[in-house]
């Protein structure tokens, strides 16, 4: 009787073994759609990020500031497409803060924002350099 109930319980453990992978991989950690969500907000985050180096770069004061230390603003423009992660977020940031201390087209520029605007200059020549 004993060989009787190892040829059932070979194939039986074998099954229970299957299924239960089978199930497992039917699951997910995280729902797809919270993970479609994530990546939509990353990607939201990025592009407002690349539209605030963008509106930077387009103001008179930052395309003078270019001009004066030779960098190419058309080339700086296109970098900023390439831009990802944290190199992106100190651009932005650098950016809001020119944008912000520029807005209403304030006609005189303090020192505080001709150094935020090199430092905004200085990242994208750093990227530029390593590209």
């Amino acid at each position: 009787m004993s060989i009787v109930r190892r040829l059932f319980v070979l194939p039986l453990a074998a099954l229970l073994a299957f299924s239960s992978t089978a199930a497992a991989a039917g699951q997910h950690v995280v729902p797809p759609s919270q993970v479609a969500a994530a990546l939509a907000d990353h990607v939201a985050k990025q592009d407002a990020d690349r539209t605030a180096v963008r509106e930077a770069l387009a103001r008179p004061e930052v395309e003078r500031m270019a001009t004066t230390i030779g960098l190419d603003l058309t080339r700086a423009k296109a970098a900023v497409e390439t831009m990802s992660g944290a190199d992106l977020e100190r651009a932005a940031t650098a950016a809001r803060d020119v944008n912000q201390q520029l807005v209403g087209g304030a006609s005189t520029v303090v020192i505080s924002t001709t150094t935020i605007i090199i430092a905004l200059l200085i990242v994208i020549i750093i990227i530029l350099i390593a590209d």
